[in-house]
């Protein structure tokens, strides 16, 4: 587990793999970006994509949207939103992971930021953050926030059949059909910006065993 560890170190230092590995796990046809869209008009947010040691295997723990929230309810999600006035993108993703599921700052080594992913239908600029938990956290979830916490195994991502498609109509324009690439869990599928940050993340530990 070490080894991960320190390739994840050593990986966050150098250019990240980026928009090309995040688009594996985009939508296709791709839309084209917004020309009235500039990446300083977008609200910045932060998320946590921790990892932790749990039953002799890195996990990933995911939330799925409560009902009552304004955007993407019932999708799955890293903990994390906006990042308030006076913050740091790190500090953000540390205090939304606490309020959302109860992670402990003070337990998570930050490692480094993946790459921002602008999310055109909230209008904000993700920045995912990179933090290792030395053992399972003791989650307590926000259950106006929360419907659920899944603790998603690295190794279900490497698996032949964890990718599936789905047709699905573009609720933006330009509308019509799209095919949707999701990670597919056994009660989840997770898609849209989440997907393209884990396939990023994928991408930089390469063929590590996770």
């Amino acid at each position: 587990m070490q080894t991960l560890l320190h390739v994840l170190r050593r990986r966050l230092s150098l250019p990240l793999p980026g928009l090309d590995a995040q688009l594996r796990m985009a939508p296709r046809p791709r839309a084209g970006p917004d020309p009235a869209l500039a990446l300083d008009d977008l609200r910045p947010a932060a998320a946590l994509l921790l990892i932790y040691p749990h039953e002799g295997a890195w996990h990933i723990p995911l939330t799925v949207r409560g009902s009552g929230l304004r955007h993407h309810t019932g999708q799955v999600s890293l903990p994390g939103g906006r990042v308030d006035p006076g913050e740091s993108v790190e500090e953000a993703a540390l205090r939304e992971a606490h309020e959302e599921v109860g992670i402990v700052s003070a337990d998570v080594e930050v490692l480094g930021r993946l790459t921002p992913l602008p999310i055109v239908v909230s209008s904000h600029l993700l920045y995912p953050v990179v933090g290792v938990a030395p053992g399972r956290p003791q989650f307590t979830l926000a259950t106006h926030e929360v419907e659920c916490l899944i603790e998603l195994p690295l190794t279900r991502l490497r698996q032949p059949d964890a990718v599936a498609w789905e047709e699905r109509v573009r609720a933006r324009p330009p509308h019509g059909t799209m095919e949707v690439p999701y990670f597919d869990l056994q009660n989840a599928r997770i898609w849209g910006a989440t997907a393209m940050v884990l396939a990023e993340f994928m991408d930089l530990i390469g063929e590590l065993e996770a």
